[in-house]
This record gives structure tokens, C-alpha cells and sequence, in this order.
């Protein structure tokens, strides 16, 4: 009898975690390249939670981090073709909507309240109007990313500074135009091979995020973080317009509320994630290094706007103007 009894609840249980399972109206698969411990997860969980908790389990979210959907491209492509629902992407999307391309010029902000001022207003607002016209995805919320910074082994306060210095890029000819507009000698490279070449001497600088200087360990091959935060950047989590629509509205706003909330959470994140970064790697022997700013503008910005197309190089134009 108390086998019976025993035998009952648990059938029981299994029939309720069931019921549970399936209960969700909707389910939205959310990928992303970031690991479980970046922030952009980290923010991806809070989004997870807040949406389950408020939507009385009628959305169910999946969260897919480390490329387990696939590269970015990939998962933008699953959208749009229904076999997924979200993902966080940055100026990829100019593949679609050319005024995306602002996500990674150099020196279209001049620092973050600048960026913050043109992401939240009339700007922001232009690039994603075109994103959900063209792509077809909605923009839920956006990330600042922190800004690119020159690594070297010699002090750099001036562009005159650079004077044919070797600097590995990534293989974007906007990147290669401006720096050699700077004075320096770009050198497109994988980024797995930047340690290795600049451990030999092959190329003498780099440029990247203090996230990536830190977890590529530059600081061993290199003496100086120049400060020339030369592309400031953001991106953002999409979700498929088809997708947001099939929801009554209750749940749309729902998801937008707790994007909202991702959106704040992960901003107090990244101011903490850059003090933490700036820390560790002075502590690991690097010397930060202010620039001239302007004078890197100044010189940088014929390359740029000869890059952009009319559209793009009017949207440059209005960012510098705020």
C-alpha cells in the first residue's frame, strides 16, 4: 500500500514538471556568442527570469550562450527563418540596414554620454526604424561595448606618435584606411595569431577592448594601454518582428518591460566590468596612457567619411552635430 502510495506521487509530480513543461504559449530561443560568465549573459538571465516571473509561465526563455546556435550570422538567419526567436548583434546588421554601419566607426563618439545621447535619442531611434524595416528583427535593448584602445610598447599621445608603427587590424577596410590615415602601418590578422606576432616583433601594436586585451594576455607581450577609445560602440538584443508579433499585446509588453531591465542591468555591469578590467591589468604591469583625442579625430575623419556612403556619411554628420 505505502508502495502504491509512494508510486501515485510520484506519477504524480512527473505529471505536474509535464504539464509545467508545456505549459508556455510561447517560447523564445535566445542566442548569443558571449559565455556564461560575460555580462551580456549575465543580463540575459535577468531577461529570462523577468519575463517567466511576469508572464505567469506563458513565455518560456531558452537561453543559448557560447555560439550553440551558431555564429551571429547564424542566428540572425534562424530568425528570420523561424527556428529561433533572439539574439544580441552589433554592426552585422548593416548587412541589411546600412545606417547600422555607425555601431563601429572610428571616432563617431566623442565618449560614452555622447554615445549615450545619440543610442537613446532621434539617432538611435533612425538606425533601428530601418533594422525592424529591413531585417526584420526588433531592436529590444542595447549594450554599450567597451571602447577600442591601442596597445604598444612605446608610449602613443599623438598620431605623430605612431610613425609607421606596425598595428595589427581585423580584415574591415575601414579599419586599415583609418589607421593609415593616423600614420601607422595596419597589418590585417587573425586575431589568433596578434599573441604570437607580438610576442616576435612581426607587428608592434594592437587595438581592442580592455576585455580582450586582458583575456588574450597582451599585457604579457605589451607595455601601454593608449587611451584612444577610437571606436566606441554599442549593440543590441533583437528579437524577430514575426515572432514579437504573434504575442497578444499583455505579453509583448511583458518582454519589453523586462528588456528595459536587462537593459539597466547590464549598464551598471559595464561601468563595473571596465573599472575591474583597467584594475586587473595595471596590477599585471600595463601603464594606461592619455591621448590627444581631438588630434586623432581631426586626422582620422577625412578616411572615415570617405568610406561612408550619403546616407551613412549624413548620420555621421549629425552624430558630430549633437
Amino acid at each position: 500500500m505505502i508502495k502504491q502510495v509512494v508510486t501515485g506521487a510520484v506519477l504524480g509530480a512527473a505529471l505536474i514538471a509535464s504539464q509545467a513543461a508545456v505549459a508556455a504559449d510561447f517560447t523564445l530561443r535566445f542566442g548569443h556568442l558571449a559565455n556564461e560568465q560575460n555580462i551580456w549573459h549575465q543580463a540575459a538571465e535577468t531577461f529570462k527570469e523577468e519575463v517567466e516571473a511576469n508572464s505567469d509561465g506563458r513565455i518560456e526563455v531558452r537561453l543559448y550562450p557560447n555560439e550553440q546556435l551558431g555564429s551571429e550570422m547564424d542566428v540572425i538567419n534562424s530568425i528570420q527563418l523561424g527556428t529561433a526567436e533572439m539574439t544580441i548583434t552589433g554592426e552585422s546588421l548593416q548587412n541589411w540596414a546600412p545606417k547600422a554601419a555607425m555601431m563601429a566607426v572610428p571616432y563617431a563618439f566623442r565618449d560614452s554620454e555622447h554615445l549615450h545621447a545619440a543610442v537613446s535619442g532621434e539617432i538611435g531611434a533612425e538606425i533601428e526604424e530601418q533594422i525592424t524595416q529591413q531585417a526584420n528583427l526588433v531592436p529590444l535593448a542595447w549594450f554599450e561595448r567597451g571602447p577600442r584602445e591601442l596597445t604598444s610598447n612605446r608610449p602613443i599621445e599623438h598620431p605623430d606618435d605612431l610613425d609607421g608603427m606596425r598595428l595589427r587590424v581585423p580584415n574591415v577596410p575601414l579599419f586599415v584606411d583609418t589607421w593609415e590615415a593616423l600614420g601607422a602601418r595596419p597589418t590585417p590578422m587573425a586575431f589568433s595569431e596578434v599573441f604570437t606576432a607580438l610576442q616576435q616583433n612581426t607587428i608592434q601594436a594592437q587595438e581592442n577592448p580592455l576585455s580582450l586585451i586582458e583575456s588574450a594576455s597582451f599585457y604579457e607581450v605589451q607595455d601601454y594601454v593608449n587611451l584612444t577609445g577610437h571606436v566606441r560602440s554599442w549593440i543590441y538584443v533583437v528579437i524577430g518582428q514575426d515572432a514579437l508579433n504573434q504575442m497578444p499585446d499583455d505579453l509583448q509588453q511583458v518582454v519589453r518591460d523586462a528588456a528595459a531591465s536587462m537593459q539597466d542591468y547590464q549598464a551598471e555591469l559595464f561601468v563595473e566590468d571596465q573599472e575591474r578590467l583597467e584594475e586587473a591589468l595595471r596590477e599585471r604591469g600595463m601603464e594606461f596612457v592619455e591621448v590627444d583625442i581631438e588630434a586623432f579625430a581631426e586626422r582620422a575623419r577625412p578616411a572615415v567619411e570617405e568610406a561612408l556612403d550619403d546616407e551613412q556619411r549624413a548620420l555621421f554628420e549629425a552624430i558630430q552635430d549633437l
